[in-house]
């Protein structure tokens, strides 16, 4: 395994600097762009991360979709949202593992966040320690209370069933999942510094983010040094993390953008 070195951080700063905004459009993070209230942004980046699995082309539809079924007004949608009436609405929407079911699930569990805690930053933030290395322990808290939300009107049930498509959302570090959209979708709103990250979410430093992993960028890493393992897992995500930091203490995964490119 090579080590993370300053011929490593030349190339990466080139990188970075050549894959700025003007690529946005093979990401997601370009619907959340669309919008400039902070409560929108929030509402359509866990979207848009969620969905951000399989081919771009696919992704963007999907997201496309869901915005069209808000009326484009993610926040005043959501916080109107009763998953109920919007069965029929949702009953043809499919996403490779994920339907209807899932999503009118997600976005009620962004309602309550928002009635519990203000935002979902401020429901993710209940649970952060500054003192933690990484976002490691917060992110396991985060997707255990997500999940114990209220989804009665959903699915029918008290507790939220084994095989609800919503799970997939929500993958915890805690299982050793390397948590690719919910690390992505954290690079969205804890960054800040250039035109592509929202910096929303002011009290988590970007130093505790976690590289987003998934097979791409896992073997971009890999073949350039900053990890030895094989396979994508939440400990090659903070070791690929640690490496970065070595380069970069304060933020980290700022490359990730620029590999993801590489990867595409």
């Amino acid at each position: 395994m090579k080590m993370a070195t300053p011929k490593l951080k030349t190339q990466l700063e080139r990188l970075y600097k050549t894959y700025d905004i003007a690529f946005l459009s093979s990401d997601p993070l370009e619907f959340v762009h669309r919008f400039k209230d902070a409560r929108d942004r929030e509402i359509v980046g866990l979207m848009a991360s969620s969905l951000a699995y399989g081919k771009v082309a696919s992704i963007k539809k999907s997201v496309e979709t869901v915005l069209s079924l808000m009326n484009n007004e993610p926040y005043r949608f959501t916080m109107n949202f009763k998953p109920e009436k919007y069965e029929k609405a949702f009953a043809d929407f499919i996403h490779r593992f994920n339907n209807g079911d899932d999503i009118r699930c997600l976005l009620y569990f962004m309602k309550q966040m928002f009635e519990k805690s203000g935002s979902i930053g401020g429901f993710f933030t209940e649970a952060y320690d500054s003192k933690e290395k990484n976002i490691k322990s917060v992110l396991v808290s985060f997707c255990e209370r997500t999940l114990n939300l209220d989804s009665s009107a959903v699915y029918k049930t008290k507790n939220l069933p084994e095989k609800a498509g919503v799970r997939f959302f929500f993958p915890s570090p805690s299982d050793g999942s390397p948590c690719k959209r919910l690390n992505l979708y954290l690079r969205w709103m804890v960054r800040r510094g250039d035109a592509l990250d929202f910096g929303i979410w002011k009290g988590i430093s970007p130093s505790k983010l976690v590289m987003p992993l998934d097979t791409h960028v896992a073997r971009i890493s890999r073949y350039i040094g900053l990890s030895s393992r094989e396979n994508a897992s939440w400990l090659m995500a903070e070791e690929v993390t640690e490496n970065l930091k070595k380069l970069d203490p304060k933020d980290p995964v700022k490359y990730d953008f620029a590999i993801a490119r590489l990867g595409i």
